[in-house]
This record gives C-alpha cells, sequence and structure tokens, in this order.
C-alpha cells in the first residue's frame, strides 16, 4: 500500500467524521467505506475504520452490520473499548442480552473507572439475571410439558394441553431458542408417525411451523432434523385440515430462507436468498419432483401445486425457468391432464380443484416467461408433451391431449388457442364429440366449451359445433347432456350484453336458462352437474332478461351460494361470471355521443343496451344478492391464486358496497379480511375495486367496527392507493372520506398514513377543483393535523399555513369549516404557524369571515384561532390590535350565553384576557384614569 493510499483513506476517514458530525449518516458510511477499501488487512488503520463504520450504523439502526464491523474491528485490536461498547450497544438492541453483559463486562474489568459503561453494566445485569431465571423456568416448563405430550399412556386432555403450551412456548423467542437445543423436534418427528389424535397431530406440525419463523439458522437446524421428505410425508393426507397446516409449514420455511411474509405483496429479501439459494432450490425442486406422484393424495397435489405457484414468480423467488428446465411444465400438463373416470394402480389421485388449480400454475408460469425465447421454450415443451400423447394410437392418449388442452384454454389462453388451432386438433375433437363413447363426448365438449372464448373461434364452432351440441344435448346421460347445454350456453351468448346481437333465436336463452336452472337444482345434488349449470348461467347471464329471472329465483341463487361454500376452485368461474354479470360490474365501455353518430354514419354496428339494464333494474338485483347471503360465496372462492378470478371476485364485492345497507352485511359474513387481501394483490383493476369497496365500508361505519385491531392499519394502503391519477374522482373522493375515519382514529394510524406517504396526496387533493374531493381532502388533513409531524410540515418553509387561511374563504362552507378547524389546531399547536398566518394577503378577510360567520360552530373556530394567536407572543397580538379583530371580540364576548354561544363568549373573553397580560390593550378604566 502506498503513501499516497494511506493518505487518500485517512482524508476519507476525517471527511466521514465531518459527516458524522453533521448526522449525515449515509455519507458517512459510504466515506467510511472508501476508506476500508483503500486500507489492507490487519492494520489498525483499518480497525479504527470499521469501528467508526459501526457507529454510523448504530444512529440508523442497522444492528447487524454495525455487529459485523465491531467483529472485524476487534479481530484486529481486541480489546479496543469503544468497539466493545458498540459491539454491546448491537448486541443489547438485537435481544443478544447475555453477549452484550459480557462485552460490557469486560469494558469494565479493563477500566473500572469508565463511566460510560456503568450504568449499561447495572442495566444488562438486571436483564441477563431476569433472563437466567425465566430460562430456568422456562426450561423447567419445557421439561415437563415434553414428558406428558410424548406419553401415549397419559390422558388426551392433558397431552392436547400439553401440545398446545408448547405450540405457546414455540412463539417466544427464548422457548424457541431452549426448544431448538432441546429434542423436540426429533420427538414429534417420532411422535407423528403413530399419533391418533388428529389435534395432537396438527399442533406437532404447528409447532414445528412455529420454530421455523425464528429465522434462518433454526429452520436449518429443523431441516437437518427432520428431513425434507417428513415435510411431503405429513402433507400426504385427506384431512383438509392437516394439509393445510402442512402446506402453511412448508411456506414458512421457504420464508425463512427468503425473507418473505405470508402477506400479500411480500417481496424477499436479496442477500437472504443468495445465502440460502441452495435450500430454497433443493426445497422448490422436491416439491416439483413430488407434483406427479402417483402416490400422493389429491389434497396434497393440490398443494403442491399451489405452493410452487404462490413462490416461482419473479417479484417472488423468480424460480419459472428453473421450474421449465427440471421438467415441471410435462409434471403440471400430467396433472391437467388427469381425469378421475380413469381409475387405475398408476392412475393420480385427483380433486375437483386439482387441473383448474394446475391450469392456474401454468398461467402463472408463461406470465414469467418474459423474453421471447423463454416463450418458446415454454412451448416446445407443451408442444412435445401433447406430441407424445398423440403418438400412442389409443382412445385414452387422445382423451387426455383434450383434457390438457381445456386446462390450457383456462390457463395460459395464447398457449391453448394456439395448440388448438394446429391443423387437425379442432378436427379431432370434432369427431370424438361425434362418437358414442361417453366419455370421449364429455372431454370433447368440455374443451369445445373453453374453445369459444373468442368471438371468431365461437362463430367457427358455431358453423361446426351447434349440430353436434344439440345432438350431444339429446343424450341420456345428464353429465353429457348439462355439458352439452353449457357449449349451447356459451355459443348463445357470444354477443354478449350487446342486446342487438344474438346468434340464435329470440326467446333461445331464456329457454336455455330454465334448462340450466333445471339442472342446478338437480335432485341429487351432483356437484359435477350444478359446477357446469352454473357455468352455463354464467354466459346466459349477459342477457338481461335472465338476469331478471334468476334474481328472482330464491331456490337458484341459494343453490348457487351453496356451490361456491364448498370453496371447490372449478366452481369458481360459474358462480363468480354470474354475480358479475347479474351487478353489471364487467367493464363496460365509456360511449361517447359523437362516436354513435360517426359510427351510424359509417353504418357500423352500435352496441345496445338493454333496458332491463337500466341503474334501478341494476341496484334491486344487488340487493338481492345481498341479502341472499353471497358474500360467504365470494369469501369461500377468494382463496384462489388466479388474478383474473380475484378481480371478478372484487368486481362483486365493489358492487355489493355500492348500496349502503349491504356494507354491514359484508363487514359482518367476514368480507373486510378478504377484501384487504384482495386489494394487495392480483390485477391492478382488481386492487382497485377491492380498495373502493374498503372505502365505502370505511365511509358509512365506524371504522372501529368495521376494521378492528389492526386491520384499521392494514386498510390504509388500499385507500391511499386510490389517490392516483389513473383512479377516478369517485374513487378519490371515496377514499379520501374513509381516510378521513381513519385519521381521527389514533396517533398510530395517522402514522402508518404517513408511512404509506399519505400526506402529499392527500395534500394534492386539496388544491383539486372539484368541490367535494376538496373537501374530503380538506376534511382528512384537518384530522392528520392531530399529530405533532404534521404540524412539523406545516412549520416548514412552504405556503401551507397560507392555503389554509385562504381556504378558509371557500364558497362551499363545509370546506370551509374543515379549514377553520385545521387552522385552530396548527395556530394552537405551533407559534411557528400562528406567525405563518399573517403571511397570507387575506388573513384578515378570513378572520373577519370566521368571527362574523352566522354559523356558531365557524365563529367558534374563529375565536380559537384568535385566542391562539394572541397567546403565541405580544407581536402577533399587536398585529391584531392594529386591526378590528379586538372590537369583535369584545362584542363577541358581551353575547348573551345561550348553550350555542357560552364558549364562544368565554374563549372571546380569555383571548382578551392574555392581550390585557401583554400589555396592548387596557383593562376597562383604566383609560378614563389617563384621561
Amino acid at each position: 500500500m502506498g503513501t499516497n493510499e494511506v493518505e487518500e483513506a485517512q482524508k476519507y476517514k476525517e471527511e466521514g467524521n465531518e459527516a458524522f458530525k453533521n448526522n449525515n449518516w449515509d455519507l458517512a458510511i459510504k466515506l467510511y467505506t472508501k476508506a476500508i477499501h483503500l486500507t489492507p488487512n490487519e492494520t489498525r488503520e483499518l480497525s479504527v475504520y470499521h469501528k467508526n463504520r459501526a457507529a454510523a450504523y448504530l444512529k440508523q439502526e442497522n444492528y447487524k452490520a454495525a455487529l459485523e464491523d465491531c467483529d472485524k474491528s476487534l479481530q484486529i485490536v481486541p480489546s479496543d473499548p469503544k468497539a466493545l461498547f458498540r459491539r454491546c450497544q448491537a448486541l443489547e438492541a438485537l435481544d443478544r442480552y447475555e453477549e452484550a453483559y459480557r462485552d460490557a463486562t469486560q469494558i469494565f474489568k479493563d477500566d473500572p473507572t469508565n463511566k460510560t459503561v456503568q450504568p449499561v453494566l447495572e442495566r444488562l445485569h438486571k436483564v441477563v439475571q431476569e433472563r437466567a431465571i425465566h430460562n430456568a423456568q422456562t426450561s423447567s416448563k419445557l421439561e415437563s410439558m415434553m414428558k406428558i405430550a410424548f406419553d401415549l399412556t397419559e390422558t388426551m386432555d392433558k397431552r392436547e394441553t400439553a401440545m398446545n403450551n408448547l405450540l405457546v412456548l414455540a412463539r417466544e423467542t427464548a422457548g424457541a431458542e431452549l426448544m431448538i437445543k432441546s429434542t423436540i423436534v426429533q420427538q414429534i418427528k417420532k411422535l407423528l408417525k403413530v399419533e391418533k389424535n388428529k389435534e395432537i397431530f396438527i399442533t406437532g406440525i404447528r409447532i414445528m411451523g412455529e420454530l421455523c419463523k425464528h429465522g434462518d439458522e433454526k429452520t436449518k437446524i429443523v431441516l437437518k432434523d427432520v428431513g425434507i421428505p417428513w415435510f411431503l410425508e405429513i402433507l400426504d393426507s385427506n384431512d383438509e385440515k392437516q394439509v393445510n397446516t402442512a402446506e402453511h409449514c412448508m411456506q414458512t420455511v421457504l420464508n425463512s430462507f427468503s425473507g418473505m411474509e405470508n402477506k400479500p405483496e411480500t417481496k424477499p429479501k436479496e442477500e437472504l436468498v443468495e445465502k440460502n439459494k441452495k435450500h430454497i432450490d433443493t426445497l422448490l425442486t422436491c416439491l416439483v419432483y413430488s407434483v406427479n406422484n402417483r402416490a400422493i393424495s389429491g389434497l396434497a397435489r393440490d398443494a403442491l401445486i399451489e405452493l410452487i405457484m404462490r413462490n416461482i414468480h419473479y417479484n417472488q423467488l423468480n424460480w419459472a425457468e428453473q421450474l421449465v428446465d427440471i421438467g415441471g411444465v410435462e409434471r403440471l400438463m400430467e396433472c391437467a391432464s388427469e381425469l378421475e373416470e380413469y381409475k387405475y394402480e398408476s392412475a393420480m389421485n385427483i380433486t375437483p380443484s386439482t387441473r383448474t388449480i394446475a391450469a392456474v400454475c401454468l398461467a402463472r408460469i408463461y406470465e414469467n416467461m418474459y423474453f421471447d425465447v423463454l416463450k418458446d421454450k415454454f412451448m416446445n415443451k407443451i408442444q412435445d408433451f401433447i406430441k407424445d400423447k398423440l403418438l400412442t394410437p389409443d382412445i385414452e392418449s387422445k382423451v387426455r391431449v383434450t383434457v390438457a388442452i381445456t386446462s390450457l384454454l383456462r390457463g395460459p389462453l395464447d398457449i391453448g388457442n394456439t395448440i388448438i388451432g394446429k391443423e387437425g386438433i379442432m378436427e379431432m375433437i370434432l369427431v370424438m364429440a361425434n362418437t358414442d363413447d361417453e366419455l370421449q363426448q364429455k372431454v370433447a365438449c368440455e374443451c369445445i366449451i373453453a374453445a369459444a372464448s373468442k368471438a371468431d373461434k365461437a362463430k367457427a364452432i358455431i358453423n361446426q359445433g351447434v349440430n353436434i351440441l344439440k345432438q350431444l344435448y339429446k343424450s341420456k346421460n345428464e353429465h353429457l347432456r348439462i355439458r352439452a347445454l353449457v357449449g349451447l350456453c356459451k355459443l348463445g351468448a357470444s354477443g354478449g350484453s350487446d342486446a342487438s346481437l344474438q346468434p340464435f333465436a329470440e326467446g333461445s336463452t331464456v329457454k336455455l336458462a330454465e334448462a340450466c336452472r333445471r339442472f342446478l337444482l338437480h335432485p341429487g345434488k351432483d356437484q359435477d352437474i350444478r359446477k357446469w349449470a352454473a357455468e352455463g348461467l354464467s354466459y346466459l347471464t349477459l342477457d338481461a332478461e335472465v338476469k331478471e329471472k334468476l334474481v328472482e329465483d330464491k331456490p337458484a341463487l341459494q343453490a348457487l351460494v351453496e356451490l361456491a361454500k364448498t370453496g371447490d376452485q372449478s366452481v369458481l368461474f360459474g358462480v363468480v361470471t354470474t354475480l358479475v354479470n347479474l351487478c353489471n360490474a364487467y367493464e363496460k365501455q365509456e360511449v361517447i355521443p359523437e362516436m354513435i353518430e360517426l359510427a351510424k354514419f359509417a353504418k357500423q354496428h352500435i352496441p345496445q343496451e338493454h333496458e332491463l339494464d337500466d341503474p334501478d333494474f341494476v341496484t334491486k338485483r344487488i340487493l338481492a344478492l345481498g341479502k341472499a347471503n353471497f358474500t360467504t360465496a365470494l369469501v369461500a372462492l377468494a382463496k384462489t391464486e388466479s388474478n383474473n378470478s380475484r378481480e371478478l371476485i372484487s368486481r362483486v364485492f365493489n358492487a355489493l358496497c355500492s348500496e349502503h345497507e349491504l356494507r354491514g352485511v359484508v363487514v359482518a359474513q367476514g368480507g373486510v379480511k378478504v377484501l384487504i387481501s384482495l386489494a394487495l394483490k392480483g390485477t391492478d383493476k382488481g386492487k382497485r375495486q377491492a380498495a373502493q369497496a374498503l372505502a365505502r365500508i370505511g365511509i358509512t361505519m365506524n371504522p372501529e367496527v368495521a376494521f378492528p385491531g389492526q386491520r384499521a392499519l392494514e386498510v390504509i394502503r388500499p385507500f391511499i392507493s386510490l389517490l392516483h391519477p389513473d383512479c377516478n374522482g369517485l374513487e378519490n373522493f371515496e377514499s379520501l372520506m374513509a381516510l378521513c375515519n381513519i385519521a381521527q382514529m389514533s396517533e398510530v394510524a395517522r402514522q402508518r398514513i404517513l408511512k404509506e406517504e399519505g400526506f402529499s396526496k392527500i395534500e394534492h387533493y386539496m388544491f383539486e377543483d372539484h368541490e367535494y374531493i376538496c373537501r374530503a381532502a380538506t376534511q382528512c388533513m384537518c384530522n392528520m393535523t392531530q399529530s405533532e409531524e404534521v404540524i412539523r410540515m406545516f412549520e416548514g418553509e412552504n405556503d401551507r399555513v397560507k392555503y389554509v387561511v385562504s381556504l378558509c374563504l371557500d364558497e362551499d362552507k363545509d370546506t370551509a369549516m374543515a379549514a377553520a378547524g385545521m387552522l385552530a389546531i396548527i395556530t394552537g399547536a405551533s407559534k411557528k404557524c400562528c406567525e405563518k398566518v399573517f403571511d397570507s394577503k387575506n388573513w384578515l378577510d378570513s378572520l373577519h369571515c370566521l368571527l362574523a360567520n352566522p354559523l356558531a360552530s365557524m365563529q367558534y373556530r374563529g375565536v380559537c384561532v384568535v385566542y391562539n394567536i394572541i397567546t403565541s407572543s405580544k407581536e402577533l397580538s399587536e398585529k391584531l390590535i392594529e386591526t378590528d379583530i379586538m372590537e369583535i371580540l369584545m362584542a363577541l364576548s358581551k353575547l348573551p350565553l345561550d348553550s350555542q354561544e357560552k364558549q364562544i363568549v368565554e374563549i372571546a373573553s380569555k383571548a382578551l384576557e392574555e392581550a390585557e397580560k401583554w400589555g396592548v390593550i387596557k383593562k376597562p378604566g383604566e383609560e378614563d384614569e389617563d384621561d
């Protein structure tokens, strides 16, 4: 190392010290880092640079980085008191009290006269002693609970209680620490092999999950003790509760390795992912390889596909490309082509939801193929799978190919359309539909339904397939008849909601709907038949006449609710789309009168809305759905990972919340929790719809009732997301109203609004031309000014106070009222804000307007503002005395003391007394003495 480098490093250190003195921690860290890079290892100077950077990290509360720097410094100079003390501070902040106490003790031993360390040593000594006692008690409790829980001769009640106590212990940091060091992980693994009690079994899995929540190092210990196959083993069950618990446990493992959390919009921590890459890759590879395991249960298969879907996106673990490379697409296609009808030894166990979940997962993978090369690779994998199946001449292969294509048309639609467009594929499907084999007819019928997703495709199928579908509808097999009926429904609805475009004869859709209704109310309550009936209605309810008949049919509505409450993902499309149509919650193209005239002139087709789709009819239908308890149906279906389905659910929720009387029903039936999730994850339109539904609830209901506990904070981000230029005026207004109610709840809520950068967005809308939006923003800001941090923002170098003063003169009395309230709050909290009132040219006009206002509430705000200004300083009181404000105050102080004006009289009198104290006005009678 040359002299120049030594001098340069020293220069950086001195600049870093200067930045540190000026509280510029970021710059200080950058400068110390430069000094470190210029200095060779093991020199005393390097120890100083690391020690100094640790001090800056401590100021930023980045305790892990500070700890690392202190360790490096102490490796060079082992007993440096400053490095020891800074490490002690970092360790204490990280709750590593025993190690912090060790460092404090070392400093005291080396220098007993060190006064800085003495209070720290005393504090840590007390904490360490308390922790030692607590740990001893926890250790004893752990030992006794383990003894009872793992003793199969004990009574079931005692063992259940002991396991629940162990679960509580696993949630505590100290408890988890002791449990990891004990043999509990191995004992739970051993116990679950023989445990017959389902509650104890599930609690055992939960304990494993809780232990893994305490960081990646503890998770590695758990994984080492039980192994990945154990997780897959406990997942393999037909018990839904066990499968859900095991799935949650496996997600917790992935979260610990990546830094993600079990909530929407969570993102991994890059350094953690890089550190644990090997473990993450191994775990995800095992999940992918297990997806088409013939031996596992259908529920376990669904859980594995959901885990893959939830973690591979580029916003999560960015693993889609690796999944394609290791054969994941082919494995998922196997799941997507599986049929419950083929029951033999090598058949997979599947649930009614498996093919739907696999289709959504394939769509999610395709979303991540963001380069043409990757898209081609994905397409080649799909084509190879189809080709391999078709090389085998047997009927089963053709059936499986058709089922796989149907899944693609319900997942990555572009891929499905490409495949069905290949030469001979559509012909093969139509031939299968024309055979006498019921299974071939059934799967071909399903594929025709899925293929008719675009108008051009629908026309082609209308020409080729209508007669086939009509023929199939005459079948004695009800499963086949309902599918043929749905095909006819979809083709019959290809004109959409345009009343002027209907491919079938008038009245046909109503007859088809009546046929669907009969199947929906099937006496045997066959789930498969009812599911297809709901899908048929989802196409037909684009017709306004069908909507009106269905909404008045209570048994049919109840059947839809019951169907949805099963949570079966394959019923989701039918039920939710039907609801979207009934509420008219689909996206409508704005119709501009000039464009209609232009279209008429050009002889272009003009869409026509049916008279039964007028707002009054829509409102009536929404109210009917709300009263039929459809919220419970939406809550059950909202666990889907399909973003498009989540958008549809959000649209229905928003339609329900557009009616005041249904908002309480949505809250009572668990809608808020689901809406928060929908507002944070999904398509942009879906998130907006869910956020608006939440805002509507927040406007008319007490937020403490509608959003109890933590939820009041969770709804803030969705509300603020609506304060965006892309959102319409109604969304802006409703969001501001809801935020206004949240802001008055507590300082914690106001701090969350500030953290989510809500202040600048709310302020922006105070300048809006629209009267209602400006009013809502001003009212919201008035509540925000109860926060000290917001007051400091008004005190800064800006014109905020000046604008509030001018708003007091606003023509809209509610806006002026909110501005006057805000002015009263900020002048009462800050002398600087009182001074800034006089920056406005309109300050006297505003005070006149308030003090002489016919509304007592406005007068009250005005006298409060004047009182605040007078009490703030003599100089400001003198400014007021130069005007006629004192005369107005005197007049107000002499008003009759009726109930409305009592407070005004009291404050006006107090303001005059304060002015007397400053000596800016004289007491009554003093002027006579001077004469």
